[in-house]
């Protein structure tokens, strides 16, 4: 009669361990069998060969061992059903080594990585949440159950127990995003008029942003509504009005029309910063010269001011205390040394409610995000020494080129505070054909 595998009473894991545990044993037996062919040669090999074949024999077997171990699921011994294999002198010296990794996820939790040992099974079993990924062979479990499990691991007598935790700067992120106050029964202060225009990512990209404390990077492809998203997020935070956006010149008419647009707010309540004006003002929005004589009011509902502006009105606007700011285009920041990026980054900082957007986020060039995660999360990209050797691989006389941990980086982003589709991601949702009047209006000389 044959038995299926539950009548054994054993997990897949143990039947894993047992046929690995048997190749390595047929293995070592072959080796001790060759090392016996080779004790019988000839005497004249003896004195100075003999050494060198017990070297390399048992070179081969280390060696093949570790292939063995590469090749099948990793697995400690199981006292209660087969012998342990013999010990080096040296390892039995000291307590059986085992590693614990922690990882971040995909998912935004933290994976548990380590070798199949009923120790560490039982252990990790004790953290509260943890779950078995089969899939991919990983222990998941939530942020806030991190401090636990190395604790478990940690305690765990009898056994070396190494544990490689997350990278601190990954834990202060983590951290961080997860004390952000959720804000995302404000969805419904969204208007009829936008609520019901918006495409089902476009409303996902809306609520992100409000559970993740208004404060975020919305990296979206061109031409998948960044601009309304963010129009849409002002208005759930329309108690913290006015509202101040940073945008390249050329986009300062175009943000303008929009917020009329979709908010059906008065033009004159729109004010846009012009380095230098004259001329008829068709349109109706307040319009005020960066030149003029004496102070600037910028008293406008939706304050609207090109990048290279900031700087000369620095003050003024640290002075407003704008609460709810967009940055359009906020990959204009990526250079530290630029003076639009030292004068803009306070201004971010000191905002409330702060949407980022870029189509190009430059995820293959770490170090130019660097000022955009610093202007979200000033607490936590504080040390671009930090970043840098952990994410542009390292740098000489700290320039930072490279890019290393690319995937945990861009995990960190999206579970902290990036969300970013692709049209070939929301194909299905796009309409087949849109339309739309882009109006021109000249306000300005030069």
């Amino acid at each position: 009669m044959e038995l299926d595998d539950d009548d054994w009473g054993l997990s897949a894991e143990d039947f894993d361990f047992l046929e690995r545990d048997a190749q390595q044993r047929i293995a070592q037996q072959q080796l001790q069998q060759q090392q016996c062919s080779f004790s019988s040669s000839s005497s004249c090999f003896l004195n100075q060969n003999q050494q060198n074949l017990r070297d390399n024999t048992q070179a081969n077997f280390d060696s093949f061992s570790y292939k063995v171990d590469s090749l099948l699921p990793e697995h400690n011994t199981l006292p209660s059903l087969v012998a342990p294999m013999a010990k080096s002198d040296e390892s039995s010296k000291g307590l059986q080594k085992l590693s614990v990794k922690f990882l971040l996820h995909a998912s935004g939790n933290v994976a548990a990585k380590f070798p199949y040992d009923p120790v560490l099974v039982a252990a990790v079993r004790k953290i509260p949440k943890a779950a078995w990924n089969a899939k991919e062979r990983l222990w998941i479990l939530p942020l806030d159950s991190l401090s636990s499990a190395e604790k478990v691991f940690n305690e765990i007598s009898g056994y070396n127990i190494e544990v490689d935790s997350l990278d601190p700067l990954v834990q202060r992120a983590l951290t961080a995003a997860s004390a952000v106050q959720d804000l995302i029964e404000w969805y419904d202060r969204i208007p009829d008029c936008i609520e019901s225009k918006l495409l089902p990512f476009q409303r996902e990209g809306v609520r992100f942003a409000l559970q993740h404390g208004g404060r975020i990077l919305l990296a979206d492809e061109m031409g998948l509504g960044k601009t309304l998203q963010a129009i849409a997020v002002t208005a759930c935070v329309r108690d913290s009005w006015p509202v101040l956006i940073l945008t390249p010149s050329s986009l300062r008419l175009h943000w303008a029309l929009m917020i009329q647009q979709w908010l059906n707010i008065s033009s004159s309540d729109i004010l846009v910063v012009l380095s230098q004006w004259s001329g008829s003002n068709r349109s109706g929005f307040t319009i005020v010269s960066s030149n003029t004589k004496g102070t600037i009011h910028l008293d406008g509902l939706f304050n609207i001011i090109s990048y290279d502006i900031v700087p000369k009105l620095q003050n003024v606007l640290m002075e407003s205390d704008f609460k709810v700011l967009i940055a359009d285009e906020s990959h204009f920041l990526k250079n530290a040394q630029a003076k639009r990026t030292t004068a803009s980054l306070p201004i971010i900082k000191k905002a409330q409610y702060a949407i980022l957007l870029s189509g190009t986020p430059a995820l293959s060039r770490p170090i130019e995000l660097f000022k955009q995660l610093e202007a979200l999360y000033p607490a936590v990209y504080k040390n671009v020494h930090e970043y840098g050797n952990r994410y542009c691989r390292g740098g000489v006389f700290g320039v930072y080129q490279g890019a290393s941990n690319h995937e945990e980086l861009h995990i960190l982003m999206k579970a902290t505070i990036m969300i970013r589709r692709l049209k070939r991601d929301v194909l299905s949702e796009l309409p087949l054909k849109r339309r739309q009047q882009v109006g021109i209006t000249c306000l300005m000389n030069g």
